[in-house]
């Protein structure tokens, strides 16, 4: 999936951008994947993170509500761990997940962008 290869790596490109996938919510395999290393391992952390994310669906689902999720955040000490489920037909069911230092990265910023580079991912 060459779109998803220029989205992952346009991922990368926002400061402080440790790692970032695309992930399958249902089973939390990670489509594709960039970044990470010997202390980080983004494969485990988006698997992890499926879990989040299906829980707040559930948790939206009991409680009725109807709007759609932009992103949900996890503050950690030394990261900020950023995931955008995505909103398109083809789309449907996967999620960016972006890792930032939390040290070098403007959060606003890497919202908007990781929100740019959603709107431009065709799958």
């Amino acid at each position: 999936m060459p779109e998803m290869d220029v989205a992952l790596k346009d991922a990368m490109q926002i400061g402080g951008a440790i790692g970032a996938a695309l992930v399958d919510a249902s089973s939390g395999m990670a489509l594709g994947l960039v970044g990470g290393g010997r202390d980080f391992d983004v494969t485990i952390a988006a698997a992890g993170t499926t879990d989040v994310v299906r829980a707040k669906m559930r948790a939206m689902e009991m409680l009725g509500l109807t709007d759609k999720i932009e992103d949900i955040l996890t503050t950690m000490s030394g990261q900020y761990h950023l995931i955008r489920p995505l909103t398109s037909q083809t789309g449907r069911g996967l999620f960016l997940y972006l890792i930032l230092n939390k040290d070098t990265a403007n959060l606003a910023m890497a919202r908007h962008q990781l929100k740019r580079i959603e709107v431009g991912l065709d799958l």
